[in-house]
């Protein structure tokens, strides 16, 4: 069974979960958050999230311990599972012996699923390698876990066999999933695949597509197009190979980010037919009715993934302008993203991407908060990012794009409710998007309106911030 939902750890959440301590999750918190999503919400899958948080290794052993009559119904590793996040040492150097601890603890957590199952089940056999832009990354973590995790059971230690000593580590192999980031790795993905691929003889392989990070960096409909290009192109190394592809599309509830919400869940899936995994991300599970939320999950669970259909690369002439445009608009944008971002309240202990020990988000050479704080940053601003870049495109450029995004007009259309006319005061270039939000006769929501004035007139309030995030149905 590949899983059709998989729940994350992203904190695009306006709501506290009731079961936390705190308005930050962490620790304990997202132990029963994992609980939770298996038992409740019906989600096949959890994210453990290595990269950039500060997540408890020991999520195997405290499952099973705490919920022991669940997990014996829905084996975890068989029935559900658990899959790391791992940092990408050659992003993440500071983090990167983080990689080295993530894979050794694979095979502890199956020697406590065998005591507590009684039979060899590996819990996790899988990790997520971010930022993949190469075959070679992917081989390496493949590779470092087969020689050095399990190979070094053999070596003697004094008078002993490390596994005569310590016993024998289990599973003997990992599936190393890339997700793809960057507009060169989203379209080449299938590239870098069929080298990985070629040579090995695997019963499937997964691979996962980022829909924030290429809008932020690209663009709503750049991000869209992408994934789409990549997706068909998948399919077809899918039927060349003879071997099942089975893509994961990392979606949040705001259009930005994806549009995956319980009330939209049918349009995602038709927007991406052959994606077989979902991200369900924090908004989605606290921003809705819990029994929507299961009945979405549901659905999602149900469905069989259909076929893709080709993307023509005659409209990245049109999104080179779009881009142009959009990256303009985002440098006279960034000092106030930056400024607001600073009250955006955070869902999750997380580690810092900036400073020290962590890496910076950088666009076109300009530092900006990760995804969620700065989607979350723009609405505030009453300036939804799904609006940058359509100045650059005519009628007949937004009907093209159409084509092949489906959802286009449905995701501006829920932008357009939360633009704040009184922002191309203060921002000339937005004057196209006023006309736009008057042509297609579309009203803004008042109370949001009220709230995101006060905020571009310099009042940078959390509680202002998290109101008007309530009234869309997500922080970010």
């Amino acid at each position: 069974m590949i899983p059709r939902t998989m729940s994350t750890q992203h904190p695009d959440n306006v709501y506290i979960p009731f079961f936390a301590h705190e308005s930050s999750l962490g620790g304990e918190d997202e132990v029963l958050e994992a609980f939770y999503a298996f038992s409740v919400l019906g989600v096949q899958e959890q994210m453990w999230d290595f990269e950039g948080k500060e997540v408890d290794e020991f999520v195997i052993k405290k499952l099973l311990e705490k919920y022991g009559q669940f997990f014996k119904k829905k084996k975890l590793g068989r029935d559900i599972r658990i899959t790391p996040r791992v940092p990408n040492p050659s992003v993440e150097k500071a983090e990167a012996k983080l990689l080295l601890e993530t894979l050794e603890s694979i095979p502890r957590s199956a020697d406590y699923a065998k005591l507590f199952y009684g039979e060899e089940i590996a819990p996790i056999f899988e990790v997520i390698l971010p930022m993949t832009t190469s075959f070679e990354e992917i081989e390496r973590v493949y590779e470092l876990y087969k020689r050095y995790i399990i190979g070094k059971q053999y070596k003697r230690v004094y008078d002993v066999k490390i596994y005569e000593w310590i016993g024998e580590f289990y599973p003997e192999k990992i599936n190393v999933i890339p997700l793809f980031e960057t507009k060169e790795a989203i379209l080449n993905s299938h590239e870098i695949l069929e080298e990985y691929l070629t040579g090995k003889n695997f019963e499937y392989q997964r691979v996962f597509l980022a829909r924030s990070d290429p809008a932020m960096n690209y663009g709503l409909i750049s991000a869209v197009i992408y994934d789409k290009y990549a997706l068909f192109n998948i399919q077809e190394l899918e039927e060349e190979l003879s071997v099942p592809i089975y893509p994961i599309i990392g979606v949040g509830s705001a259009p930005f980010r994806g549009h995956f919400t319980p009330e939209n869940v049918e349009n995602t899936i038709k927007e991406y037919p052959n994606v077989q995994t979902f991200t369900v991300q924090s908004s989605f599970k606290y921003d809705n009715d819990p029994k929507e939320v299961i009945r979405a999950i549901e659905k999602v669970n149900e469905r069989k993934r259909k076929e893709s259909v080709p993307v023509d690369e005659g409209v990245f002439k049109i999104l080179e302008k779009y881009e142009k445009e959009y990256t303009a608009g985002l440098k006279l944008l960034a000092p106030y993203i930056r400024e607001v971002a600073k009250f955006v309240p955070s869902r999750r202990k997380r580690k810092l991407h900036i400073g020290l020990f962590g890496y910076s988000r950088k666009i076109n050479g300009e530092a900006l908060p990760r995804a969620i704080k700065f989607t979350a940053s723009l609405y505030s601003l009453g300036i939804p990012p799904e609006l940058l870049g359509l100045s650059a495109l005519s009628e007949k450029d937004i009907e093209k794009l159409a084509e092949y995004y489906y959802g286009l007009y449905r995701d501006l259309e829920f932008a357009l409710k939360f633009f704040n006319p009184k922002a191309s005061q203060k921002f000339k270039f937005l004057k196209k998007i006023v006309e736009l939000q008057k042509e297609m006769g579309i009203e803004a929501e008042e109370r949001h309106q009220s709230l995101t004035s006060q905020i571009l007139s310099g009042r940078f309030e959390e509680s202002i911030i998290v109101e008007a995030a309530g009234i869309r149905g997500f922080l970010g």
